[in-house]
């Protein structure tokens, strides 16, 4: 997969007069693959490379920058799913203040037309876009673009397949939940870096990183499987994610014990997949009654993954 920033560099011919997928795909779930393959379809019917086009950052950030973290897939992330997915070509459009401002009109001109010369626009049943919101598909019709709209997709029980769904789940700690709407196991990658070493003098060294722009789930202990980037190995693993009510980190951080695992891995970049919530954080009354729940929650983590291998 190829990846362009709109604006920033030319697009090659190669790139233009593909089949666009326009959205911001945060997760990349399994409405969005639904939406992907029907584009596959198309794209491969007409003869054309398949493409999508979304944004950077996230236009919440924008909006509502005082909010807490809401990606569920991080733009690096969600590039790899992506690719997963099939797509040639993806383009990036940085979102601002100038181009949230750009008009429907604007949009379709210099972006659709001027930069990719899309030769099919393939979108979701709400898409809308432009200066509030107020571009729909007719108007890229209307400038003698062919669209496809795909309608809303639902669960075989007929609920609702959300990237807002998802990331409910995952406030709430329901990971096997997100992962069902996902269609993939969510994961939580950043470097790991130097921490205070108040886990190695409890017995429990951890490989600690920050939670960065990705969304927040519930803060607890987690069962989890671990890898190293670069690496094929999925390691069984126990997981705080949170503030360390005994000890207080100014901002939350992701602290994965590692079973079994005794190597110098500072700077390295580590994947992290929570399997399920085991509880909540809690201040106890001694380090030594912390030890002990530590223990008991590193037993239940093996017993569930033992399962889960």
């Amino acid at each position: 997969m190829k990846t362009y920033n709109i604006g920033a560099q030319s697009i090659p011919p190669e790139a233009k007069g593909a089949v666009v997928v326009i959205g911001n795909f945060d997760g990349v779930h399994k409405g969005h693959q639904v939406l992907l393959n029907r584009a596959k379809e198309c794209a491969a019917s007409l003869g054309k490379p398949l493409a999508v086009l979304t944004f950077e950052p996230h236009p919440r950030e924008l909006f509502r920058p005082d909010e807490p973290p809401c990606r569920i897939t991080p733009k690096s992330l969600k590039a790899e799913r992506l690719k997963k997915e099939g797509v040639g070509h993806l383009f990036y459009k940085t979102f601002d203040w100038d181009f949230a401002s750009l008009s429907a009109q604007g949009f379709i001109d210099t972006v659709l037309q001027k930069e990719l010369a899309a030769g099919h626009v393939i979108v979701g049943f709400d898409f809308r876009f432009g200066q509030m919101r107020s571009g729909t598909p007719k108007m890229i019709e209307s400038a003698g673009i062919p669209v496809t709209v795909i309608e809303e997709i639902k669960q075989e029980k007929g609920d609702e397949i959300s990237s807002s769904r998802i990331r409910q789940h995952l406030r709430r700690g329901e990971i096997g939940a997100a992962n069902a709407l996902l269609g993939w196991e969510w994961e939580v990658r950043g470097e790991i870096v130097r921490g205070d070493r108040r886990g190695r003098e409890l017995g429990y060294p951890t490989a600690n990183m920050a939670l960065g722009e990705t969304l927040h789930p519930a803060y607890g202990v987690y069962a989890a499987f671990a890898r190293l980037e670069g690496e094929e190995q999925w390691h069984p693993a126990a997981v705080n994610i949170g503030i360390r009510p005994m000890f207080k980190v100014p901002t939350a951080q992701v602290e994965t014990f590692i079973f079994d695992f005794d190597l110098e891995i500072y700077g390295k970049t580590l994947h992290v997949r929570p399997v399920t919530r085991l509880r909540s954080e809690a201040k106890f009354a001694n380090v030594q009654d912390l030890i002990v729940q530590m223990e008991k929650d590193c037993a239940q983590a093996r017993d569930i993954l033992n399962v889960r291998k």
